[in-house]
């Protein structure tokens, strides 16, 4: 059987070896990363800023040799050295009206040691996309706190439909506007972190880990012997001051039909709130209170006669 060379292959055959050869080799010279979010927060100029960094693999690369190059929209733009750090590069574009997505490679020249003297090589990356989002969150007031907290977020874009989440499970939200909303902390076990999404028409925004932290809360009288009809006053004392907005106490019992009693809410700046609890239909349980306690949950006796 005849073997031919790959030197005796056609010139084309010959052509598209040595190209896939050099691409080989420029991926093994390189690393490149790029910096670009696939999110970008849309701001009025709507000029966003593409970033790449490029990484020598070998010190056989000229490093004063690269030069960076992006390709959007079918046009090639020169990208210019970052201030983010050594061999580094940027290119600021200016999405048109009416777009919210774009697309874009790198192309990276380069020269490497080879034989005595250097030889040019080039290499690109696959096409990515990104694109510009009109919500975004910059900040949660703080990242951790007690059950009942109300937390504070800031960012751009929010609408009223939008809920908050812990580890997937919506919380008690407020919009304050479009630029600020604010969440209760729910009651779930303490000490621990979840995960804070936000969720609405626009998607899905992560806004951060969260930790429940435990607290200490007084409740007196420690239980509460009703009649059909009676109310008795029931404080709640927590250990610091309300926040702004107040604090809420999630409380719930096994007896709903027995229990009849408002919202539990610390007004902002203080530490106790009374409630009056009336009785209802005849029965005996309980009222809970998670997140408080050294077990994580408050337990308060209920009879009604």
């Amino acid at each position: 059987m005849h073997h031919q060379s790959v030197f005796a292959l056609p010139r084309i055959l010959r052509g598209l070896f040595c190209a896939a050869a050099l691409l080989f080799l420029a991926g093994c010279d390189l690393r490149l990363t790029d910096l670009t979010p696939k999110a970008l927060p849309e701001n009025p100029s709507r000029i966003y800023t593409l970033g790449l960094r490029v990484t020598p693999r070998t010190t056989k690369v000229l490093e004063d040799s690269i030069r960076a190059r992006i390709v959007v929209d079918g046009q090639i733009h020169e990208m210019k050295p970052s201030i983010v750090g050594r061999n580094s590069f940027e290119y600021e574009f200016q999405l048109p009206a009416g777009r919210d997505e774009l697309a874009y490679y790198f192309i990276v020249d380069y020269a490497v040691e080879h034989g005595g003297g250097f030889s040019r090589r080039q290499t690109f990356t696959d096409v990515t996309r990104t694109r510009v989002v009109g919500r975004y969150v910059m900040s949660m007031e703080t990242n951790r706190g007690p059950v009942g907290a109300r937390i504070s977020v800031v960012g751009r874009g929010f609408g009223s439909a939008d809920v908050v989440k812990f580890d997937d499970q919506p919380v008690r939200t407020t919009f304050e506007s479009a630029n600020a909303i604010s969440f209760i902390v729910p009651a779930v076990e303490s000490g621990r972190n979840y995960r804070v999404t936000l969720e609405g028409a626009a998607g899905s925004s992560p806004i951060g880990t969260f930790r429940v932290d435990p607290a200490v809360l007084d409740v007196s009288p420690g239980s509460l012997s009703l009649t059909e009809g009676s109310s008795q006053p029931l404080t709640f004392t927590i250990p610091a001051p309300a926040p702004a907005g107040g604090q809420l106490l999630d409380v719930t019992t096994d007896i709903p039909d027995s229990v009849i009693m408002p919202e539990v809410i610390v007004p902002a700046g203080q530490s106790t709130v009374t409630v009056d609890v009336r009785g209802g239909r005849p029965g005996s349980g309980h009222l809970f209170l998670k997140g408080f306690g050294n077990t994580g949950e408050i337990t308060i006796p209920v009879t009604v006669r």
